[in-house]
C-alpha cells in the first residue's frame, strides 16, 4: 500500500502499522508550555503529560491531513508511561486494530496510537476511532 494522498477506508488493513513521523521534545518548548499551561510543573521531570499529548496530537493530525479521514470520533484509554526529557526524539505509530463499514460511503477505523522514545520504550499510548471515507 502506498501512502498516497487520500488514504481511504479500504486502503487500511487490520494489523497494519503506519508510521506517524517523529518530533523532538524541545527544551524551549517545554519551558514555554509549562509556563503557559502547567504552572508549578518542575521541568526536571521532563515534558508534562499534557505536552506529550499535544506532541502526539500534532503528529497524528499532520499525518492524517493526507487521508480521507473526516473526523476523529474518540480518543480513549490514554496511557502516560513516562515524561520525556528535553532533547528526546519521539516517534509515532498507528496500528489498525479494527474496521467497521458504516453504509456505502464511510467506515470507522479503530487504531492504537503509540509514541516511542529513542530506545523504543512506550512514552504515550491511546486508542482512537476515526471516520474514513469509502471509495
Amino acid at each position: 500500500m502506498s501512502e498516497s494522498l487520500h488514504l481511504h477506508f479500504e486502503d487500511l488493513e487490520n494489523g497494519q502499522v503506519l508510521q506517524l513521523g517523529a518530533i523532538a521534545v524541545d527544551e524551549a518548548g517545554v519551558e514555554a508550555f509549562v509556563e503557559r499551561f502547567a504552572p508549578g510543573w518542575d521541568t526536571a521531570y521532563g515534558a508534562p503529560d499534557a505536552m506529550v499529548y499535544a506532541l502526539w496530537s500534532r503528529l497524528a493530525a499532520e499525518k492524517a491531513s493526507g487521508w480521507a479521514q473526516t473526523k476523529v470520533l474518540a480518543v480513549d484509554g490514554l496511557r502516560f508511561m513516562r515524561n520525556p526529557p528535553p532533547g528526546e526524539l519521539l516517534r509515532g505509530r498507528m496500528t489498525v486494530m479494527g474496521k467497521d463499514p458504516v453504509g456505502d460511503e464511510k467506515g470507522i477505523v479503530i487504531a492504537q496510537h503509540d509514541l516511542l522514545d529513542e530506545g523504543g520504550r512506550l512514552v504515550f499510548g491511546c486508542l482512537t476511532r476515526a471516520l474514513f471515507v469509502r471509495r
